[in-house]
């Protein structure tokens, strides 16, 4: 008969096939190795001439990419140790928005030296204190490498250089081209009493021409079609609707019955005289524009033309909050007149024609006029159409 050899104190407090790992060589080696691991994936997609890495995740979706964030997001890394690498990746990314292969680099690169100074003899307090040294030293020196400072960050020719290291590693060849778009975009939304909201810069994708085609806009662009026969709109007052611009519908059915062609004749009369005063009560306010997060009913539609107003149809409720924003409008859940205080303003609302039909919403109407800020406390936005090759 075996004898029975019962379980450590700290193994019965915890769940069946939890594993107790201590000493040198079970817990600190095998954390170490994990992290290094970790770190010799990610590092050969590091800088311009980086390998892309093909990642397939849970759902069988096909990643190729050398970006390190998306690719540590779809490892779904669980080791304990290289998730703490991980997290910090991730928080550099929150912080700054670049620069997670470094963090993971530079932490892998310090671990592996770690392994031969462990191998060594030395202990892991004597190494951590050796570290903490090394880290107070670089932070003296590298306040000694200063090679450039941005006083002014309006300046777009100060930020340019700025901009053009962080796009080489992205875009190697065209970091010169996109760094002055971005310069340029970024410098004129930058606020002076708040802190940089990264959403007030938005891409527009185009297919069509290539990338040297791209231009910058003071403004909204939305890749869509205005569904009235207006395209152009001068110091536009504009009301937004989250809900369908049409009139609503009954939820029972119902039957009627048509005896005579009068009876026919009149059967939409109501109707009609309903939607051209809904219509007529937005024009009377002086609303030259309508945004519309639903459909566009053909009788509205109609009188719309008729009343000379302008309207957009956006599908997506993220581009009707952004575009709320920018004009500080109010997005409305019923067809009902906008009082004044929930308008939007804008100087420019066009439709411009290209491969693909684009509504623009600016604040600069003529080419490389200056855009001044507005009195009203309208958010400034800026949008870059980034053309690309339809091969």
């Amino acid at each position: 008969m075996a004898m029975h050899v019962p379980k450590s104190y700290f193994q019965n407090m915890m769940k069946e096939g939890t594993k107790h790992l201590s000493g040198m060589h079970e817990a600190v080696f095998s954390n170490l190795e994990a992290c290094t691991e970790l770190y010799k994936t990610i590092k050969t997609c590091y800088g311009p001439k980086g390998l892309n890495k093909m990642v397939i995740n849970h759902l069988s979706k096909l990643f190729v990419t050398n970006d390190a964030a998306t690719i540590i997001k779809e490892l779904e890394v669980q080791h304990p140790a290289a998730k703490m690498i991980v997290l910090a990746s991730q928080q550099q990314e929150a912080e700054c928005g670049d620069g997670t292969n470094f963090v993971m680099i530079l932490a892998g690169s310090l671990l592996e030296k770690a392994i031969d100074l462990l191998e060594c003899g030395l202990s892991p307090s004597e190494v951590i204190k050796g570290y903490e040294m090394a880290s107070e030293k670089c932070l003296e020196i590298l306040e000694t490498l200063v090679c450039h400072t941005v006083k002014d960050v309006k300046n777009k020719e100060a930020v340019l250089p700025i901009v053009k290291t962080a796009v080489g590693s992205k875009q190697d060849g065209y970091e010169d081209f996109l760094a002055e778009l971005i310069s340029e975009a970024c410098s004129k939304i930058m606020p002076t009493q708040r802190t940089f909201n990264v959403d007030h810069v938005r891409s527009c994708k185009i297919l069509g021409s290539g990338v040297l085609s791209s231009t910058c806009l003071q403004g909204m662009v939305f890749k869509r079609n205005v569904e009235s026969d207006i395209t152009l709109v001068k110091d536009a007052k504009i009301a937004v609707y989250s809900c369908p611009f049409d009139i609503g519908t009954t939820e029972t059915k119902g039957t009627v019955l048509i005896k005579t062609a009068e009876e026919l004749k009149n059967f939409s009369v109501d109707e009609e005289k309903l939607i051209e005063n809904s219509v007529k009560a937005l024009a009377d306010i002086g609303i030259t524009c309508v945004v519309s997060g639903g459909k566009v009913g053909e009788m509205m539609l109609h009188f719309a033309n008729k009343f000379n107003i302008m309207v957009v149809r956006l599908m997506s409720k993220w581009d009707l909050r952004r575009l709320c924003k920018s004009i500080n409008a109010t997005a409305l859940p019923n067809m009902s007149p906008p009082t004044l205080r929930r308008l939007g303003s804008v100087a420019w609302f066009s439709l411009r024609r290209s491969v693909i039909p684009l509504s623009c919403l600016s604040d600069k109407p003529e080419k490389n006029q200056p855009c001044q800020p507005s009195s009203s406390g309208v958010v400034q936005t800026t949008s870059w159409r980034y053309r690309a090759c339809n091969r």
